[in-house]
């Protein structure tokens, strides 16, 4: 088993000066949006969030979970379609606009395809 090593911080102001504010999930704007869950899943969400972005691949994993989208595989989701325009423009400004790619299916995914 592996252990990662973090670092203690006794509290926010230290962590604020030292300039590695870490963000938690709950600091995240949270979308409500619900699909059907027979509507087609028509769209791949595919992204590639370091490991030292955790909160923010937890979040946006806990937001596609929301929207009804699957897990293909780590980094690769599909689901119904259209995204809302706002969840789309939030992400992008907190700094996912070059590690997601969202790609539109010609046909809808199924598990037995």
């Amino acid at each position: 088993m592996r252990f990662l090593k973090y670092k203690k911080f006794e509290n926010k102001k230290a962590v604020e000066k030292s300039g590695n504010f870490l963000r938690k999930y709950s600091d995240y704007k949270h979308f409500v949006f619900n699909f059907p869950i027979s509507a087609p899943k028509d769209t791949i969400i595919m992204f590639d969030i370091p490991s030292n972005k955790r909160s923010e691949r937890d979040w946006l994993r806990y937001q596609l979970k929301g929207f009804n989208y699957s897990m293909i595989q780590k980094g690769v989701w599909v689901g119904p379609s259209p995204l809302p325009k706002e969840f789309v423009s939030y992400a992008e400004s907190i700094g996912f606009s070059n590690k997601l790619k969202i790609l539109k299916l010609a046909k809808p995914y199924s598990k037995n395809n």
